[in-house]
């Protein structure tokens, strides 16, 4: 006796629920890795910024070791990229930076403040962060 095997045809068509568990898991998928890649590029934005810092607090000492006094409150930044006009002029200038240095991440130039406020005793570089608003917590600075 033979034995006659049949085969069940197989199923050529997913169904309307199988396509929309596979949908909704490609989402999930999607979702996940866009919040995970704005997550890096927001801490990226705040290390970055704090590179800056670290390099602005370089140039600004370079400063005060050449001219014996760090930038005014009015000479600002700009110290460190053009020769300031206003007094306390300083007598051996060379630039210390790129304009681009003195611009954060979010498009907005560094603050200086001289005397600082969170550093009395010297200045304060900061940014304000992706808010924009002084004195929050996503405030960027050299305290």
């Amino acid at each position: 006796m033979k034995h006659i095997r049949t085969h069940h045809s197989a199923r050529q068509a997913f169904t309307l629920l199988e396509m929309m568990v596979v949908l909704l898991i490609i989402a999930l998928i999607i979702g996940s890795v866009a919040v995970m890649v704005q997550g890096i590029e927001g801490n990226a934005q705040t290390v970055t910024t704090g590179g800056k810092i670290k390099a602005l607090e370089t140039a600004l000492t370079s400063y005060k070791i050449a001219n014996l006094t760090y930038p005014t409150q009015q000479q600002g930044l700009e110290a460190l990229v053009t020769r300031p006009t206003a007094e306390p002029r300083p007598r051996r200038w060379s630039a210390q930076v790129k304009a681009d240095a003195l611009v954060d991440p979010w498009g907005r130039k560094l603050a200086y403040r001289n005397p600082g406020k969170h550093n009395p005793g010297g200045y304060d570089v900061f940014s304000l962060g992706a808010d924009g608003v002084e004195n929050t917590e996503d405030d960027i600075g050299n305290w």
